[in-house]
C-alpha cells in the first residue's frame, strides 16, 4: 500500500445489513465494526443469523440491503483484491481425500500471488509428520488444522473462521486455539463464529451476541460478564416432588442478584458467593427442604446470553 493511502479505520464494516429467506429475517438491520488486529467473535445459537452474516461478508451470499466493507474494499468493485487478502475456513471444508497434506496446501498456495511457504504453514499447524499422509486418513482434529492451513497460506489480512472447533475433542480444540492466537499475534484480524462461549472468552478481544438477526449485546468478554452485576452463579435442585420455591424470596437472599427457575431446578446469580450459599442453605433448612444438587461457577458469557434471552443456546 502506498504511504499516501491511509489504512482503513476498520478491517470489517457492516451497516444496516438485511437478508430475508421468504418470511424469515435471517439478518435484520445488523451493524458491525471490527478493528484491525483484533479477534472479533460473533456468537449466538443456530438460526440467530451469524452464519448468514459471515457468508455475506465472505462474498458467498448477496445481501438484500445494507453495506459491507472489508479492508476498505467492497465485493462489487474489488472482488479480485479481496480474494487475495482474505482467508476463509468454512464450517465444513471438503478437501480431496486422495491428495496428501502437502499437495493440498500447495494447491491452495497456488491460488494466491503472494503468501507463506508451504513448509512454513504445514509446520505452523503441526502437521509435519502427516505431510505425506492422505487427507482421507487424517483425524478430525488434523483435518481442521489442515483446513486452517489452507485458509492462512495466502497470509491474509482478514481471516474468517466459522465454528472452526465444532465436533473436536478438548485437546484438538486447544491446539486450534493456540494456532489462532499465533495468527492474531502477527497483527492480523480474525472474525470468529462459535457456539462455545468459553472459546470466545479465551480468543476474542470483543464479542457480539446475535439473536433473531440482531445484535443484542456488544463488548469485551469482561465488559459483558460485568454487565450481569454478578460474579458467580449458583445452581441447585430439590428432590422430585418438592413444592416450588418463591423466586422473590430467593432474590432477597443475602448476596443474591437475580433468581430464576430452570429445567430441573433453580439458578441464582450472586455478587458474594461466600454470603449467598450459607444464606441459601439456611433458607432451605428453615423450610425443612434438602438439596439434591448444588453447583457453583464463575459468571461467563453463557450466563450473559441466558440473562439477555431467558434461555440456553438453542442448539444445546
Amino acid at each position: 500500500m502506498s504511504a499516501a493511502v491511509a489504512a482503513p479505520a476498520f478491517s470489517l464494516l457492516v451497516e444496516n445489513l438485511h437478508k430475508y429467506y421468504d418470511d424469515v429475517r435471517a439478518v435484520d438491520g445488523l451493524d458491525l465494526a471490527v478493528h484491525p488486529g483484533e479477534c472479533f467473535g460473533l456468537l449466538g445459537p443456530n438460526g440467530a443469523g451469524k452464519t448468514t452474516t459471515i457468508e455475506i461478508c465472505e462474498g458467498l451470499v448477496a445481501p438484500d440491503s445494507g453495506r459491507v466493507e472489508l479492508l476498505g474494499l467492497q465485493w462489487d468493485r474489488d472482488e479480485q483484491e479481496l480474494r487475495e487478502r482474505l482467508g476463509i475456513q468454512l464450517q465444513e471444508t471438503q478437501l480431496a481425500e486422495k491428495l496428501t497434506v502437502e499437495e493440498t496446501v500447495r494447491l491452495f498456495r497456488s491460488f494466491y500471488k503472494t503468501g507463506r511457504t508451504v513448509d512454513d504453514v504445514i509446520h505452523l499447524v503441526q502437521l509435519d509428520e502427516k505431510r505425506e499422509g492422505r487427507v482421507g486418513k487424517l483425524s478430525g482434529g488434523q483435518k481442521q488444522r489442515l483446513a486452517l492451513a489452507c485458509a492462512i497460506v495466502g497470509d491474509p489480512d482478514l481471516l474468517f473462521l466459522d465454528e472452526p472447533t465444532t465436533g473436536l475433542d478438548p485437546q484438538s480444540r486447544r491446539q486450534l486455539w493456540e494456532l489462532i492466537a499465533e495468527f492474531k499475534a502477527r497483527g492480523r484480524t480474525i472474525m470468529l463464529t462459535t457456539h462455545y462461549m468459553d472459546e470466545a472468552e479465551v480468543l476474542c478481544d470483543r464479542v457480539a451476541i446475535v439473536d433473531h438477526g440482531k445484535i443484542i449485546a456488544l463488548g469485551t468478554p469482561l465488559e459483558l460478564i460485568g454487565s450481569l452485576g454478578a460474579e458467580h452463579v449458583v445452581e441447585f435442585a430439590l428432590p422430585v416432588g418438592s413444592d416450588p420455591l418463591d423466586l422473590a424470596e430467593l432474590r432477597a437472599l443475602e448476596g443474591a442478584r437475580t433468581a430464576r427457575a430452570v429445567a430441573g431446578g433453580y439458578e441464582i446469580q450472586v455478587s458474594a458467593l461466600h454470603r449467598a450459599v450459607p444464606a441459601l442453605l439456611s433458607y432451605l433448612s428453615r423450610r425443612g427442604l434438602e438439596l439434591s444438587q448444588l453447583t457453583t461457577h464463575s459468571a461467563s458469557l453463557e450466563d450473559v446470553f441466558v440473562s439477555l434471552t431467558g434461555r440456553q443456546l438453542r442448539d444445546e
